[in-house]
């Protein structure tokens, strides 16, 4: 009775689970845990990491407890390093060695080479006749078996001028290309990485194959595979050039760094090569006054302190010496903006050599020849009566041989003439920099930097708006010079009323810069409040119109 009591007991007693002990009671946890808190069998790596996690920690507690005291909020600035100290220094090496890998992962120009006779020895021949289509040139030069020449070897911008010469050909080849198909991508993705190496793997990735135009047969053409290359590589190799300018680090070029960059591309740019040493520093501030009116046009740099630049006669037919004092601004442009806007493929247009005679007026479209840069220099001087290296509104208002109306003047004084600018009786006037605004403002009154220039001007109460009354005001100056020119009676109504048909505003009442760039007519609007010429224009479109397609039916 009591065995079977008992046998029962042991019975359930075995049945149950037992209960195991949590790791950190175990005995061998705890010592095996107090053996390396010590450090000791430890490697020395080991070791270095738990010492650099404690001096981590120490840190982190540190800075905690000063945030703690100094409230919630956290810093926003932060100093840079000093001038010759170990953080500058190491600052720039590590920049330095940052820009040499990228340029070490950059196709050269021979590589650029191979690559082509790889595109061209393993793509497809054109069906249709059987017949290579791939033979390409450059100024008549074949680019298979050729060696690149040595202008596209230079550092400073070598590959953006190597793509805007194949760019600026591109006319002159041949409408058939050479294409491959995806297998044939492939198969020249691997071709070119055992003969260039790695480095060209990236630009042979589906998606890229997926960028380009297709035929019928799932095919793409060569030459726009391999400009892409080219424009890829190029505006890299630009954007290292620039960031080798950019002193402080900051993404951002300044005035002297983009002067600094331009006046490193004239040597290879043909069109700049004869030009006089005398007028280097002039036409480089010139050309690089052009990308920060339209890289920066809010102006977000600080003004500094007056410099003084000297014409040189040797430059221009002028038998004067003109020297004057400028405040200016040290202006920053983003990089990036720097490499999207048109304004540096304008400039490396003046790469190609002219094989056909150019007109004065063709060079003087391009901001950036010499010719637009010595008239900018020329038009300065001419309207400067007194000399004094400042234009007056009287001087101002001789512009365009005087066609532009007094009030136009007068608001473009207020708005941008930056206050400290005295001359005789402190009137301001207007410095170099500054007219450099005004001459851009009115070349480029279509774009939404030189728009939103005018429209400042136009702006007379300074709303952000123009209304019906703020348009008479306007035209009125406009109508005294048409009617002083001979022209015939109009109504200033019925030109408020075109004006506002053309624009189209989304609040009738007024017109905002908005609405200006929205109808694609903003330029031609102000130009027919600032400018009677440019009123004249736009009267006689029809007949300017029909004289223009005259010489081309001939």
């Amino acid at each position: 009775m009591y065995s079977g009591s008992s046998d029962g007991e042991g019975h359930e007693s075995s049945s149950a689970p037992r209960k195991i002990p949590p790791p950190s009671s175990m005995l061998w946890v705890r010592n095996l845990r107090r053996y390396i808190g010590t450090g000791a069998g430890l490697g020395s790596e080991a070791l270095m990491e738990l010492e650099t996690k404690r001096i981590l920690f120490d840190i982190f507690k540190e800075k905690q407890q000063k945030s703690a005291e100094a409230g919630a909020i956290p810093s926003f600035y932060k100093k840079k390093p000093e001038e010759g100290s170990i953080s500058n220094r190491v600052q720039r090496l590590a920049k330095y060695r940052f820009l040499k890998k990228q340029s070490d992962l950059l196709l050269n120009a021979d590589d650029l080479d191979a690559m082509w006779v790889c595109l061209r020895e393993n793509c497809v021949i054109d069906d249709a006749t059987g017949a290579e289509k791939g033979s390409l040139s450059i100024r008549g030069k074949r680019l298979r078996g050729e060696r690149t020449p040595d202008w596209w070897l230079n550092p400073v911008g070598s590959a953006l001028q190597r793509f805007s010469a194949l760019v600026l050909n591109h006319n002159r080849l041949q409408e058939s290309y050479r294409r491959m198909n995806y297998e044939d991508f492939c198969h020249i993705a691997s071709v070119c990485t055992e003969q260039i190496g790695p480095k060209c793997r990236r630009f042979f990735s589906p998606s890229n194959f997926m960028k380009f135009e297709k035929d019928e047969s799932g095919r793409i053409a060569i030459l726009p595979f391999y400009l892409y290359v080219m424009r890829t590589v190029s505006l890299t190799q630009a954007r290292i050039d620039m960031s080798e300018l950019d002193e402080d680090s900051d993404g951002f070029l300044q005035s002297h760094e983009m002067e600094a960059y331009i006046r490193g591309l004239i040597p290879n740019l043909a069109q700049l090569r004869d030009m006089p040493s005398a007028f280097v520093q002039m036409y480089c501030r010139i050309a690089a006054h052009k990308f920060f009116f339209f890289c920066d046009p809010h102006r977000r740099a600080e003004f500094v302190c007056k410099v003084e630049v000297n014409f040189n006669a040797v430059w221009l037919p002028l038998a004067i010496q003109h020297g004057f004092q400028a405040e200016f601004a040290q202006w920053k442009a983003c990089i990036k903006k720097i490499l999207l806007s048109n304004c540096l493929q304008e400039l490396m247009e003046l790469h190609q050599e002219s094989e056909e005679e150019v007109t004065d007026t063709e060079q003087a479209e391009n901001w950036f020849s010499l010719t637009s840069a010595q008239r900018i220099c020329d038009m300065f001087l001419a309207l400067d009566k007194d000399m004094n290296g400042t234009l007056s509104k009287q001087e101002l208002r001789e512009y365009a041989d005087g066609t532009l109306t007094d009030i136009f003047i007068e608001r473009a004084f207020d708005e941008h003439v930056r206050r400290g600018k005295t001359g005789v009786g402190n009137a301001r006037e207007m410095d170099f920099e500054s007219f450099l605004d005004f001459v851009l403002a009115l070349e480029n009154k279509d774009t939404p930097e030189g728009l939103t220039y005018l429209f400042r001007c136009l702006d007379l109460q300074g709303r952000g708006y123009l209304t019906t009354a703020d348009i008479h005001s306007l035209f009125r100056d406009v109508h005294q010079k048409w009617i002083e020119g001979g022209n015939y009676e109009l109504c200033i109504e019925d030109v408020r009323d075109e004006i506002w048909d053309m624009v189209k505003p989304v609040d009738p009442l007024r017109i905002t810069l908005s609405d200006l760039l929205g109808c694609k007519q903003g330029g031609t609007v102000a130009s027919m409040l600032i400018d009677v010429r440019g009123f004249w224009a736009h009267d006689n479109r029809e007949n300017l119109l029909q004289e223009e397609e005259e010489p081309e039916e001939e």
